[in-house]
C-alpha cells in the first residue's frame, strides 16, 4: 500500500493510485426477454464514447541544464543496453538505438552501436542500407563509401545494394568511380536487369561505343533470345542496320534451336520488314517454319500469313494460309497421331499444293501409325491410307514401281492369318491388269485365295478369266471356291449357270444334285429356286415335277406349295390337265395344312387367297365355288400381355375361324343346350 502513495517520476505528482482504471463490476442479467425498445449498435457506441473519459498521458519532462540531458541519455541507453541483453537477435532493437545516437547528433555512439548490430547479423542486407543511409544522410561520405565497399564485398549477391552504391556515385558526379563499381558487379555475373542498367548509365553519358561492349560480354553472359533482340534493338536505335542485321544472323547460328527460337525470327524477320526488306523477311519465316516445331510455331504462323498478307501476291498468301492450316494438322496428328482423319485431311491439303516430297513424307509418316491391336475395325480406317498412297503413286505420281511397292508393302502388313481386306487384293490385282501384266494380277489373286480365301476374290477372279474366256481356270476356281465354302448356294448357282452358259447340261445338272446333296447350305431356297428354273427353262417338266415332289419331302412350306402350283399351272401341257393338277397340289397343301399344321391359320388363309385369285384366272375354265365355302372369317380378338410385373394390357390381333371349325362350335353350343335342358327336367321332376 505504501508503495501506491509514492508519486512515480513520471507521473508527475500524481499517484498510481489515482491514474487507475476502475472497471465496473458485471453484473448478471436475470430478465433475458427482449427489451420493448431496442438499442441499436450504433447508439451503444455513440454513448461509450461520450461517456469514454480522456486519455491519461504522462507529462512530458523538459530537460532544462546539461546534468538533465546526461541523466536523460544516460536513461534511455540503460534503456536500449538492457533491451539489447534481452533481444539481441532482434535487428529493430538496434535500428531504433542507433537511430536515437543519431538523433542525439553522437555520430561516433551511432557508428558503434550500426557495428555491434553488424556483429549479431551482417547478412541482413537491411542494416547496410539504413547505416550508410545514415551516413550519407550526414554528409560522411568516405564512411558511406567505406560501408557500401564492405557491403558488396560481403554480400554481392544483393542487386540493391550494388544499386544504391553506384547511385551515391552517380549523384556525386564520380562517373569513372560508378563505372569501377558496375565493372565489379559485372564480375560476379548478375542477372539481366543488372547489365542493362549497366547500359542505361554508360547511354546516359553518350558513351555507345562502351555500351556495344557491354553488350558483346551481356549476350556471352546470358545466352538468351531477349538478350539478342535487345542487343539488335540498341544497334537499330543507333541507326546501325547492318550492325543490327549482323546481330541477328549471328543469334540465329547461336539459337536456331532454342525453346524461344519462335521470337527471335518473329523479331528477325520484324526487323527486315523495317527496313523494307520484304523477301528477306519471307525467307526468314519459311526458314523458321521449317525448323521450328509445329507446336511451338503458333505465332509465327500467324506473324506470317499477316505478312504475306500486307506484302504477297496471290500465291504468297495462299502458301501462309496452306501453312497456318499445315500447322493445324501437324498439331492434332501430333496430340492423337492414331486420328486417322486429321491425316486424310493432312494429305489432301499437301496434294492440293502438289509438292510430291512433302506429299511422300505425310503418307510415310501416316502409315507408319500401325493400330496397336490386332481386330479388324481398328484397321478399317487405316487401311484407306495405303489405298489412297498407292492411288496417289499411280495416278498423280506415275510411278508405277513404287505404286506396286505400296501395295506388297500392305498385303505384308497385313495379318492374313487373323482378318484381311479383299479390297487391297483387288486393288493389287487391277492395278496389275492395267500394267497389262496379267501373270502379276494371277500372282497376286492366287497369293490371295491362298492366304486369305473371300468370297469377293474368288468371284473377281472368275470374272476377270470368263472375261479373258478361259473355262478352264474358272472350273478349277469354283472348284476351289466350293472347296473352301461348300454351303455357299450362289456359288453352287452360278457355276451351273456357267456350264449351262456353255450348254453342258449334264454337267450343270450333276452341279446342281450336288448342291443340293450338300449337309448344310446357307440360302437352300435359292439353290432349289435355280434348280427348278434351270429344268423349266430345258423343258423337263417330269423332272422338275420330281424336284418339287423331293423339295416337299424336305420342307412343307407355303411358299414351296405355292410354287408348284403355279408350276403345275404353267406347264406347256393341256390347259385342263394344268388346271387339275393345280387343284390337286393346292387341295394336298389345304389338307397337310388342315391336318399337320392346323396351327398356321394365317399360312392356310394365305394358301386359299392365292387358290382363288388362281381360278379368278383361269377365267371360264375357273371354279371359284370350290375356294369360296372353304374361306375363313375374320374376327378380331383381344388377348392378355404379360410382362415382368404382371399383366399390362391387351392387344388386338386378327383370327381366322375355318368353316368346319364353325360347325364343331355350333355342335357344342346345341350339345351344351340340351344337357342343360335335361337338368332343368330332372329337376322339375324331383320337385
Amino acid at each position: 500500500m505504501a508503495s501506491n502513495r509514492d508519486g512515480d517520476p513520471s507521473l508527475g505528482y500524481l499517484t498510481r493510485k489515482d491514474t487507475e482504471v476502475k472497471l465496473p463490476r458485471p453484473t448478471r442479467v436475470k430478465n433475458k426477454t427482449p427489451a420493448p425498445i431496442q438499442i441499436t449498435a450504433e447508439q451503444i457506441l455513440r454513448e461509450a464514447r461520450e461517456r469514454q473519459e480522456a486519455e491519461i498521458r504522462p507529462p512530458k519532462q523538459k530537460i532544462t541544464d546539461s546534468t538533465e540531458l546526461a541523466d536523460y541519455r544516460l536513461r534511455k541507453r540503460k534503456e536500449f543496453e538492457d533491451l539489447i541483453r534481452r533481444v539481441r537477435w532482434n535487428i529493430s532493437v538496434w535500428i531504433k538505438y542507433a537511430q536515437w545516437e543519431e538523433s542525439q547528433k553522437d555520430f561516433n555512439r551511432a557508428r558503434s552501436v550500426w557495428e555491434r548490430a553488424l556483429e549479431v547479423d551482417y547478412r541482413n542486407h537491411t542494416l547496410w542500407l539504413k547505416y550508410a543511409e545514415v551516413e550519407m544522410k550526414n554528409k560522411f561520405i568516405n564512411h558511406a563509401r567505406n560501408v557500401w565497399d564492405r557491403a558488396v564485398t560481403l554480400l554481392p549477391r544483393i542487386d540493391q545494394l550494388w544499386y544504391k552504391y553506384i547511385h551515391m556515385e552517380e549523384m556525386l558526379g564520380n562517373v569513372a568511380g560508378a563505372r569501377q563499381i558496375f565493372e565489379r558487379w559485372m564480375g560476379w555475373m548478375p542477372d539481366q536487369q543488372g547489365w542493362l542498367s549497366y547500359i542505361k548509365f554508360e547511354l546516359r553519358y553518350n558513351e555507345v561505343e562502351r555500351a556495344r561492349g557491354i553488350f558483346e560480354r551481356f549476350v556471352q553472359c546470358h545466352p538468351k533470345v531477349s538478350a539478342w533482340i535487345r542487343y539488335a534493338k540498341f544497334e537499330m536505335k543507333n541507326g546501325e542496320v547492318a550492325r543490327a542485321r549482323n546481330v541477328y544472323e549471328r543469334a540465329v547460328e547461336k539459337l536456331a534451336d532454342d525453346e524461344e527460337a519462335e521470337m527471335l525470327f518473329v523479331a528477325f524477320a520484324e526487323f527486315e520488314e523495317r527496313c523494307k526488306e520484304t523477301e528477306r523477311a519471307r525467307c526468314i519465316y519459311k526458314f523458321a517454319l521449317d525448323h521450328i516445331p509445329k507446336g511451338r510455331a503458333e505465332d509465327l504462323y500467324r506473324k506470317f500469313v499477316a505478312f504475306e498478307k500486307q506484302y504477297g501476291d496471290k500465291e504468297g498468301i495462299e502458301d501462309a494460309i496452306v501453312g497456318k492450316r499445315r500447322f493445324q494438322y501437324e498439331d492434332e496428328v501430333r496430340k492423337n497421331p492414331l486420328n486417322y482423319d486429321a491425316w486424310f485431311d493432312y494429305i489432301r491439303l499437301e496434294e492440293s499444293v502438289g509438292n510430291k516430297e512433302r506429299i511422300r513424307e505425310v503418307y510415310e509418316r501416316a502409315i507408319a501409325n500401325v493400330p496397336p491391336a490386332q481386330e479388324k475395325r481398328y484397321w478399317q480406317r487405316y487401311i484407306y491410307l495405303w489405298i489412297n498412297y498407292a492411288l496417289y503413286e499411280e495416278l498423280d505420281a506415275e510411278d508405277i514401281e513404287r505404286t506396286r511397292e505400296v501395295y506388297r508393302e500392305c498385303l505384308n502388313l497385313i495379318p492374313h492369318e487373323i482378318f484381311s481386306f479383299a479390297k487391297i487384293w483387288l486393288l493389287a490385282a487391277q492395278f496389275e491388269i492395267r500394267q497389262l501384266n496379267l501373270k502379276g494380277a494371277r500372282q497376286v489373286l492366287g497369293n490371295a485365295i491362298g492366304k486369305a480365301p473371300k468370297d469377293k476374290i474368288f468371284k473377281k477372279y472368275i470374272e476377270i478369266e470368263l472375261q479373258l474366256g478361259n473355262i478352264d481356270r474358272c472350273r478349277k476356281l469354283y472348284e476351289k471356291y466350293l472347296e473352301w465354302s461348300p454351303e455357299n448356294c450362289y456359288a453352287w448357282s452360278k457355276y451351273a449357270e456357267l456350264e449351262r452358259s456353255l450348254s453342258e447340261t449334264e454337267r450343270a445338272r450333276s452341279i446342281f444334285e450336288l448342291a443340293i446333296a450338300q449337309p448344310a447350305l446357307d440360302m437352300p431356297e435359292l439353290l432349289w429356286k435355280a434348280y427348278i428354273d434351270f429344268e423349266i427353262s430345258e423343258g423337263e417338266y417330269d423332272r422338275t415335277r420330281e424336284l418339287y415332289k423331293r423339295l416337299l419331302d424336305r420342307t412343307k412350306h407355303l411358299k414351296v406349295w405355292i410354287s408348284c402350283a403355279k408350276f403345275e399351272a404353267s406347264a406347256m401341257e393341256e390347259q385342263k390337265l394344268c388346271i387339275q393338277n393345280a387343284r390337286r397340289v393346292f387341295e394336298k397343301a389345304l389338307n397337310y395344312f388342315r391336318m399337320s399344321a392346323p396351327e398356321l391359320k394365317e399360312e392356310r388363309a394365305m394358301l386359299l387367297d392365292e387358290w382363288l385369285d388362281m381360278e379368278k384366272s383361269f377365267g371360264q375354265l375357273g371354279d371359284v365355288s370350290l375356294v369360296e365355302p372353304k374361306l375363313p372369317k375374320k374376327l378380331k380378338k383381344r388377348k392378355q400381355i404379360a410382362s415382368e410385373d404382371g399383366l399390362a394390357g391387351y392387344e388386338e390381333y386378327i383370327d381366322y375361324v375355318f368353316p368346319e371349325e364353325a360347325h364343331a362350335h355350333n355342335l357344342k353350343i346345341l350339345e351344351k343346350a340340351r344337357e342343360w335342358k335335361r337338368q332343368k327336367l330332372a329337376s322339375g321332376a324331383e320337385d
